[in-house]
């Protein structure tokens, strides 16, 4: 055995044997990676992979990239870590910026570690703020490990806690390709938008503390709802007593290309906001965010051991300084008409892609069976998966049926860096 398969062998191994079985991997035979640079990343034997997944949409910009850090560096040689219980200027510097630059008068901000804890600071602000207790969520929605975020989670796979908390409800998604009510957009009327005031009427006791929801369903599979969804929502939750969260996890930080969150391409506003992954272009943190009048609500001692952590704090303000620097809101959505046009032109080619779907650098690739029943083919994805990783390209997948391809590459990669990754996943579809 080569000394470098032996060294991709070794790590495997010793994750397999010391890491929680449950922990899973991607491919038939785990991908060890020791470096990244750029969209590049280099597994333990020197094989090159181009990165069209950023490590679950979390290396926002760019593997290493020299100025985050760099900031990173200064930071950690300064001050790593005090808690909540102390001012940094790094979190009272991050917090002014992202005050700055959140829609809706949104300004108060609270620092976790993770997007599982940002949803459940947020849920339970809303519930302070507004007096009740029940939580609307969508189906096909994911929120996280925890006990409550596995129960706002509607993917039974990732639903690991058998572990039932009363006083969340699912309402159906706005997810157009498997209408649940055999519809097509426009003329369904939004179906699926007045669906949440039925389940409040009929499985609440009629007021809601809060309508959680991604913009663009991530885990899901990047299911993209129409622009008037969210405002026929906000309105039927305001209704009954509820805030809007925006779970912006997945869709934050010029991923959806234009603005720097996804729910500002839907006309509304929401109350509260959550995001975490690509916010310090890799590095741990979460956050949650909303307006003076809801963050008064909440009282009591509130605090977090690692939220506001001097270096992600530094690390999430220079990622949103390099995204400002280099036009990243407008590159990203030019890259993602280029990047959905590809795969639009790919449908024409090979029948198992049922849709073609996303924004800005986040583009889903639905595969099904046959295309007249939409019969889920997740046997495909598993090869697909395969041959792109031969071919030197890391995608990601999704879905309750995980029959979806993510495609989600650092928003710093170049055109000829994207142009490069679909030949690469076109060859991946020509070996079906």
């Amino acid at each position: 055995m080569k000394t470098e398969t032996r060294k991709n062998a070794e790590l495997t191994k010793k994750y397999k044997d010391f890491l929680f079985p449950s922990v899973i991997t991607y491919y038939q035979e785990p991908l060890p990676l020791v470096s990244g640079k750029g969209c590049r990343v280099m597994d333990a034997e020197g094989g090159e992979y181009l990165d069209f997944f950023g490590g679950i949409l979390t290396v926002s910009i760019a593997h290493c990239h020299e100025k985050i850090t760099k900031r990173t560096a200064e930071q950690l040689k300064k001050l790593q870590h005090v808690s909540t219980l102390y001012p940094t200027k790094p979190a009272a510097d991050l917090a002014e910026k992202l005050a700055s630059i959140c829609p809706g008068g949104l300004r108060r901000s609270f620092f976790t570690n993770s997007g599982t804890e940002a949803d459940e600071m947020a849920v339970m602000t809303a519930q302070h703020a507004t007096g009740n207790q029940e939580i609307i969520c969508l189906r096909h929605s994911y929120s996280g490990r925890s006990a409550m975020a596995m129960n706002m989670t509607a993917h039974s796979p990732w639903r690991i806690s058998k572990t039932l908390m009363p006083g969340i409800k699912h309402a159906h998604a706005a997810y157009c390709y498997r209408c649940p009510f055999k519809l097509s957009y426009p003329s369904c009327d939004l179906a699926c938008a007045k669906d949440v005031e039925e389940l409040i009427q009929t499985e609440t006791c009629g007021k809601v503390a809060a309508f959680l929801a991604e913009p663009v369903m991530g885990v899901g599979g990047f299911v993209v709802p129409p622009k008037d969804y969210f405002k026929v929502v906000t309105d039927i939750v305001h209704k009954y007593g509820g805030l809007f969260i925006a779970d912006e996890v997945q869709t934050g930080w010029g991923r959806t290309g234009g603005k720097w969150f996804g729910i500002e391409h839907f006309g509304v506003n929401p109350d509260i906001m959550t995001s975490a992954k690509g916010m310090a272009n890799g590095l741990p943190i979460g956050w949650t965010i909303t307006t003076d009048k809801i963050a008064e609500s909440l009282k009591g001692l509130t605090i977090s051991t690692f939220g506001g952590n001097p270096v992600s704090c530094a690390a999430a303000h220079a990622t949103i300084d390099a995204i400002e620097e280099e036009g990243l809101l407008q590159k990203t959505e030019k890259l993602g008409h280029i990047l959905r046009g590809h795969l639009l032109e790919f449908q024409k080619s090979f029948p198992c892609i049922g849709d073609v779907r996303g924004m800005g650098l986040m583009a889903g690739v639905e595969l099904v069976l046959d295309r007249k029943t939409k019969a889920p083919d997740a046997k495909s994805v598993v090869k697909i998966f395969e041959e792109t990783r031969k071919e030197g390209l890391l995608i990601g997948k999704g879905g309750l049926y995980g029959n979806i391809l993510r495609i989600s590459p650092p928003m710093g990669i170049s055109l000829a860096e994207l142009e490069e990754g679909i030949k690469k996943l076109r060859k991946a579809f020509e070996r079906l």
